[in-house]
């Protein structure tokens, strides 16, 4: 099975169910394979054929979802781009996916002309939009080649569940960014496993809100196509018009990533909505604390799922799904449960493993490495071999983060490996201190990195910003850590700060916050 049979199956049993919504576009299954099977021919004329490149950059719409499944049907290969990066950041992307064709939304135009010269393996630019003036000759509007396709499809019949169907680009946080290959089967065994796990059906309404470009969002599209639900699809993260959007479509889940909950539990408008067509939201791309993960199911009256994965595994390596037994509980150990980063997936073999590969204790206190394999996990990365090799080793892959595991086999990340504070020679994870900080009323988000010290090594720093018209201390808040939390693992400083910078996914760029404190810890020094 390969990417395109998805989109076939819906049309097969839901021709005329809506499949499509945004803004004042709608499509039925049918429409919308129609169109995404001219642009497969638009692209064909184009000279893409099987395994080419064609990168994608574009806020979520309508055009991503038919750029997705149009590249797939030639068997070509998807390249989304994070639209937040630098112009060159853009340019590598293009140059090191040897991508031939770019789709872009207008509002990148600028980003585009400035590295025009530099991207000489791009032949063609597709811009999307319906007013965009062309003024180049290579350059072509999206909805004028649609216009001249045939919506007969062009699908190359030597397309194997093994041909690569995306490659996704790491952030870079570790260094040069890195291409991620995921195949058909790695995205549609991912797709059938969420399927099963999330219970999905053609009556569940996803909205499209976490970027397209990232996988926190992107294995809906393959998902909810399989079952015949419907897509929405918003531009950007706007909570009222999530909210507006969630009552007006009566929209059933979405996967959003904690700093967006956060947001929205947070803003003065949040109760006026109606959201009882709700089933469940889940949150994933970073750890969430438990304090807003009981705000998220007290505000919006639905079931909670924590998730957990990579780009490398297509994504989901563990849900907080309960299991039957743990539904009796209490609410407060339920929701003990539910704020845990989950069980395994259903598609994928997990284990958490000490320096010697050996299994730890299920005792929510040995931290191990959490390493895994199965079909939804990446053959590699593109053109990294030696990359590849320190990823995967004997079958597993190493994932970089640290957990413990309980006795029902759910686990809970403690930290990533780059991210552990040693202070005094002990180990501090820098998420339980982040826990402890978002139990203070006073505090909308914070971050916890390790700073240099000249006494301890390391010192627990804690990054915090504050909700509108609240107020607190450095020390007050130092000793509220303190009477929760050992006092080594307690900050020994906070700065306060108008907001924390954020990755293109929506998540506390962390890297970001400790390299500006050890530069100037360096500018000190010297």
């Amino acid at each position: 099975m390969i990417i395109i049979d998805a989109l076939k199956k819906a049309v097969k049993f839901f021709p005329n169910k809506k499949a499509i919504i945004c803004g004042k576009h709608h499509w039925t299954y049918q429409e919308f394979y129609n169109r995404l099977t001219r642009l497969a021919y638009a692209l064909k004329s184009f000279g893409i054929d099987k395994d080419d490149k064609v990168a994608i950059l574009h806020p979520n719409c309508h055009y991503f979802l038919e750029a997705y499944f149009g590249i797939s049907q030639l068997g070509a290969v998807s390249v989304p781009i994070n639209y937040r990066l630098s112009p060159q950041e853009i340019a590598f992307i293009l140059q090191d996916s040897d991508s031939k064709v770019l789709i872009a939304d207008p509002l990148f135009q600028k980003q585009i002309n400035s590295i025009r010269y530099t991207i000489s393996g791009i032949e063609q630019i597709i811009w999307t939009g319906e007013n965009h003036k062309i003024t180049e000759p290579d350059d072509f509007h999206y909805e004028a080649i649609l216009n001249c396709a045939q919506d007969s499809p062009c699908q190359d019949p030597a397309i194997t569940a093994e041909n690569i169907a995306q490659i996704y680009y790491t952030s870079g946080t570790t260094g040069r960014a890195k291409g991620v290959m995921l195949s058909h089967k790695n995205v549609l065994t991912h797709a059938l496993g969420t399927v099963a796990e999330l219970q999905l059906t053609d009556s569940d309404v996803w909205i499209h809100v976490a970027p397209l470009f990232h996988l926190a969002d992107a294995w809906a599209t393959w998902a909810i196509t399989l079952v015949g639900g419907t897509h929405v699809l918003v531009r950007e993260f706007d909570p009222k018009i999530i909210f507006e959007s969630i009552e007006k479509e009566t929209v059933t889940l979405t996967n959003l990533v904690p700093t967006m909950l956060n947001v929205m539990v947070n803003h003065p408008e949040v109760k006026k909505y109606d959201y009882t067509s709700l089933r469940v939201l889940l949150s994933g791309g970073a750890p969430i604390a438990p304090e807003v993960v009981q705000k998220v199911i007290e505000t919006f009256k639905c079931d909670y799922i924590q998730t957990y994965g990579m780009t490398e595994t297509s994504p989901y390596l563990t849900l907080s799904i309960l299991k039957n037994h743990l539904k009796q509980l209490p609410y407060n150990d339920q929701l003990r449960y539910k704020a845990k980063t989950g069980k395994e997936f259903i598609n994928v073999e997990l284990k958490v493993v000490d320096n010697q590969g050996k299994e730890v204790a299920p005792d929510e206190k040995e931290v191990g490495e959490i390493i895994v394999k199965g079909d939804i996990v990446t053959s590699g990365y593109w053109k990294l071999p030696e990359e590849t090799a320190n990823l995967i080793k004997d079958g597993w892959l190493f994932t970089g983060d640290l957990a413990v595991i309980d006795e029902e086999g759910y686990i809970t990340i403690v930290d990533r490996k780059k991210d552990v504070i040693v202070t005094g020679g002990e180990n501090v994870y820098s998420i339980e201190v982040e826990n402890v900080l978002y139990q203070h009323s006073a505090i909308l988000e914070c971050a916890v990195v390790g700073v240099p010290d000249p006494l301890w090594g390391e010192a627990v720093k804690g990054i915090v910003v504050l909700k509108p018209n609240q107020e607190a201390t450095e020390d007050d808040i130092i000793q509220f850590c303190k009477e929760r939390i050992a006092h080594f693992k307690a900050p020994k400083s906070i700065v306060f700060i108008d907001a924390l910078p954020k990755t293109g996914s929506g998540k506390i760029h962390k890297k970001e916050l400790r390299n500006l404190y050890w530069e100037e810890y360096k500018k000190k020094v010297h």
